[in-house]
This record gives structure tokens, sequence and C-alpha cells, in this order.
């Protein structure tokens, strides 16, 4: 068999079709906002805000309601609530955060321990399975990755002015904390989308390690975004193509491949020996 025709064999199979638009819409969204992730400091969060998710997938599941907006609704309160408990200064936020996703995550687990015949299905979620992607749940992707984009597009500026100087930028008159709620909410969502592709428990290295990898090879912010959602993609592309021929698990092998690519990458170019600049280079307003 030439490469050629390893190319297109899986091709002709709907679920390998439907898996692979999938993956590389996912991928492209999640390289997005990795990158406010990374520069940000939110991983920690973003696993938090994934964990959450699966207490909304599981109460979803049970009633026969939307499991994508189910999940949405657990991880924007879960954010929500982190950002109100943080904001009070009694506790801090890793503290709110530990709280908040296990507490989530294991009403999640309650749920499916007392229902028959639906563990198998559910778990599911925690560990991804693209090739079951269905075309509603495709058209679901889309429609949230196309509302992410458009609102990252509309507030882009004034994320990243909040990102790279929250202090100068509340006093330039932005709203420093409806932004970064916004921000959060968006990650929430972003996470929804990925949920099936990869699971829930590798969705913040589908978000974290194509970011990073970007990270290493760019200087300005922009760059660093395009260059995340290309390599999510390649990444995404090269994992469902693995699990193909493999047979493995389509949301490990992806991960796996991004983790190698970071990985070489980091070998050849070493830690980068500046931070990441804004739109408008060092000391120029973004």
């Amino acid at each position: 068999m030439d490469f050629l025709e390893q190319v297109l064999e899986p091709l002709q199979f709907g679920f390998m079709q439907r898996g692979l638009a999938a993956s590389v819409l996912v991928a492209v969204i999640c390289g997005i906002l990795g990158g406010f992730v990374v520069l940000k400091g939110l991983a920690f969060i973003g696993d938090a805000l994934a964990h959450a998710s699966f207490g909304g997938v599981a109460l979803a599941f049970v009633l026969g309601f939307n499991i994508y907006l189910g999940a949405f609704v657990f991880a924007l309160a879960t954010a929500l609530g982190i950002g109100a408990i943080t904001r009070r200064g009694r506790v801090s936020s890793d503290t709110a955060i530990g709280v908040l996703f296990s507490g989530t995550f294991a009403f999640g687990i309650l749920i499916i321990s007392r229902v028959d015949g639906y563990t198998t299905d559910l778990f599911g979620y925690l560990f991804g399975d693209v090739l079951s992607i269905t075309a509603s749940d495709l058209w679901t992707i889309l429609i949230l990755g196309v509302v992410v984009l458009l609102l990252v597009a509309v507030f882009y500026r004034q994320l990243i002015f909040v990102g790279f100087d929250p202090t100068v930028a509340a006093a330039a008159g932005l709203r420093a904390g409806a932004l970064n709620y916004l921000l959060l909410a968006l990650l929430g969502a972003t996470i929804v989308t990925a949920i099936q592709a990869v699971g829930i428990v590798l969705v913040v290295a589908l978000l974290v390690t194509p970011a990073a990898t970007a990270y290493l090879i760019t200087r300005r912010f922009h760059h660093m975004i395009a260059a995340s959602s290309g390599i999510g993609a390649v990444c995404a592309v090269l994992g469902i193509y693995l699990s193909y021929y493999l047979n493995v698990a389509s949301g490990a092998a992806i991960i796996l491949v991004a983790t190698t690519l970071f990985l070489i990458t980091l070998a050849l170019t070493g830690l980068p020996d500046k931070a990441i600049e804004p739109e408008g280079g060092e000391g120029e307003p973004v």
C-alpha cells in the first residue's frame, strides 16, 4: 500500500471523516484559547473546569438533556463560583478551584454510580471517543466554536490588554473583572467542544501543549495563537491516523503526538530567552 492509499483509506468511512473534522475544529479552537491559558497561567483552572463539566454531563445524560449544554452550565457555574469565592479574599484561588472542581466531579461520579447500564457510555466522556461523533455532535462543536471565536475576535485587544497588564488595563477604564469572567466562560465553552474528542481527563493537554510548543518558537502573541492552532490541527490529524492504523484510543494518540512535538521542539530550541510580547511589540500599546 503506497502513501496516498494509506492517507485515503480511512476517509472512506463516515465516522473517520466526522472524527477528523471534529478533531481539527476542536484543535483550532483550543489552540486560540490555549494562548490565553498559557499567557495567564490558567492550566489548573482549565483542568478544573474540564472535571467540573463531568457533573453536568452525567446529570444531562440521566435527565435526557443535551450533554453539551449540561457540561457548559456546570463549567460556567464552576468558573463563576471560583471567581466569586476568590474575590471575597478569604481563600486562595487554588483552594477555591480544588474545592469546587472536586465537588462537581464527585457529583458526576455519584450520579453514574446510581444508574445501571450507563457507566460505559458516560465514562466515554472521561477519556474521549472522537470516532463516535455524530453529525449532530459535529454541528454542535461547529456552532460552539464559531461563537467562541467571534467573541474572541470582538474582545481580542481588551483580552490581551488585561492578560499582559491587568493593573494598567483597569486604570485605563477596562472592566478587568468582567473580561476575566468572559475569558473563563470562553474557556468553559472550549472545553465543552473538546470533551468527546479527547475526553475530560485529557482536554487540558489539548489546550496547553500546542500553545506551549508555539510559545517556544514565537515572540508575538498573535503569532503564538496562530502557530498553536496550526500545531493543534496537525497533531489532531496525525493522532487520528495513528489511532486508525494502530487501533489505539484517538484522544490519547492526539495528545501523545502533541507531547512528542513539544519535547522535540524544546530539545531543538531550548527555553525562550524572553517573554511573549503583545501585538505592538515590547513597550508599545496593544
